[in-house]
């Protein structure tokens, strides 16, 4: 079969119009931005991440396994069979996305790349399965590969780290990162919400600093609806 990746890879444009607007009732039932597939550290294959998403009715999604873009290219191929199979079905749009371990201010965080090109050389790097080391692990240096291939950087659960979001997030911002993951569901509740206290200050913050907030549940078990 051949994959027609124009129909299914969903452009850096739609996804800035999407991260604009999105709020706290976006996620997990109309866009998803953080998830994880058994090609990291997650529990879904690809292709029941993929019927999960269309069952949910999410509009967008993008998955985020740790240094690696497998699962998103299996999903991709998946996507297109369904939609070839489903004649004028709604269908989700599906972004490329990588989560990268990387060093700002001293501390170890988790960049969330998206909308990027997947062969373009400078962010060969960080899909190896594994972390960097040496001037790639360099936030600022990471930020900027995601950027020259063609994507976008979010610094990801920004008040989930030893050192506080207030300093991440400036820090962040002046390396040239693009949004923070506001909305995010730190104490794993049931049904999944976002934190409300964290998701106010980030949303700040990122007034503060014009970057986009965006929303993800961190799914590593088998339901998109839940982080673990």
């Amino acid at each position: 079969m051949v994959v027609n990746l124009a129909r299914t890879s969903a452009s850096k444009e739609q996804l800035k119009q999407v991260f604009q607007n999105i709020d706290a009732h976006s996620c997990p039932r109309l866009f998803n931005f953080h998830m994880h597939t058994v090609h990291s550290d997650g529990r879904l294959q690809p292709s029941a991440l993929m019927e999960q998403a269309i069952a949910i009715g999410l509009k967008g999604l993008a998955i985020t396994d740790h240094h690696c873009i497998s699962g998103y290219q299996a999903a991709q191929a998946w996507l297109e069979d369904w939609r070839w199979n489903n004649p004028g079905a709604s269908t989700p749009l599906l972004w490329s996305g990588v989560e990268i371990n990387a060093n700002l201010l001293d501390i170890e965080v988790h960049i969330l790349g998206y909308a990027f090109e997947l062969e373009h050389p400078s962010i060969k790097p960080y899909l190896q399965r594994r972390a960097t080391t040496g001037k790639e692990y360099q936030a600022s240096n990471v930020i900027a590969a995601i950027h020259e291939a063609g994507g976008l950087a979010v610094l990801a659960h920004p008040a989930r780290y030893k050192r506080s979001h207030f300093d991440l997030i400036p820090a962040a911002a002046k390396k040239g990162i693009d949004g923070v993951e506001a909305f995010y569901a730190y104490n794993n509740p049931n049904p999944w919400k976002p934190s409300a206290l964290e998701s106010e200050q980030v949303q700040k913050l990122a007034n503060e600093y014009l970057l986009f907030n965006t929303c993800g549940t961190d799914t590593h078990g088998l339901n998109l609806l839940q982080r673990l």
